[in-house]
């Protein structure tokens, strides 16, 4: 079961949805749905926190977050963050392969937070 919100059990008033309505770019929005789903695939723990101006993923309800993504008109910018005491990495994705480069990261970060 897919938690959402890392404050509390209920979904949040924003959607996903939103997001993707933000985008101006069809391929952005596909890149956005495929971030989705891969980083839902990485583990069972992950927990999905859908914002105004991002969406934040963590693995726990004590906000250890791993990877913030912020959807802008036609790129996503994604900050990857390996441990509380580091500070995250940016990375732009405007294309598929930019987005299939920087799974592996997102994994990493998944398992080193």
């Amino acid at each position: 079961m897919r938690k959402f919100g890392l404050y509390s059990n209920k979904s949040s008033s924003i959607s996903f949805e939103s997001h993707l309505e933000g985008l101006e770019e069809e391929k952005t929005k596909k890149i956005l749905i495929k971030l989705r789903e891969f980083v839902n695939s990485i583990g069972n723990n992950v927990i999905e926190e859908i914002r105004p101006h991002r969406i934040v993923y963590a693995k726990s309800l004590t906000f250890r977050y791993f990877l913030d993504v912020q959807p802008r008109k036609d790129i996503l910018i994604v900050a990857l963050r390996k441990s509380r005491k580091e500070q995250s990495s940016e990375y732009t994705i405007k294309d598929i392969k930019e987005f299939e480069n920087i799974k592996t990261l997102i994994s990493e970060a998944y398992e080193k937070i």
